[in-house]
């Protein structure tokens, strides 16, 4: 069974920074592709940052030289370092995988569907002016 856990998510005012970690268990997922998605209330969810089994990422364009996507194999870890946030950044964010895949992930065409994807929990991100 696959367990991803984000956390790190919270409170910050525009301007600020947060890091985002999603604690992956059960099958190592690192190396297959694994991306961060954000949904705000009333908003369709959004890819925004993937990174596939080669380490090559793409992001969304909106969050595009603000936000980095990293992994961290020793300790089966994706992260996303947010800098340069902005109130309209948010949203929920989720963590996701899919086994299936080691390439051709990509942001806007690319969302995990079971029974290869996962998805974690979420964590809650609130930007204030």
């Amino acid at each position: 069974l696959v367990q991803l856990v984000e956390s790190g998510g919270g409170s910050v005012q525009a301007g600020g920074s947060l890091s985002l970690s999603c604690a992956a268990s059960g099958v190592n997922t690192v190396g297959r592709c694994m991306g961060w998605f954000r949904q705000a209330p009333g908003k369709e969810r959004e890819g925004i940052a993937v990174m596939d089994g080669s380490d090559s990422t793409t992001y969304a364009d909106s969050v595009k030289g603000r936000f980095t996507i990293s992994k961290d194999y020793a300790k089966l870890t994706l992260y996303l370092q947010m800098n340069s946030l902005k109130v309209e950044d948010t949203a929920m964010y989720y963590c996701a995988a899919d086994l299936s895949r080691l390439r051709g992930c990509y942001t806007g065409s690319w969302s995990p569907r079971p029974p290869a994807g996962f998805w974690g929990q979420g964590t809650q991100v609130n930007v204030s002016s």
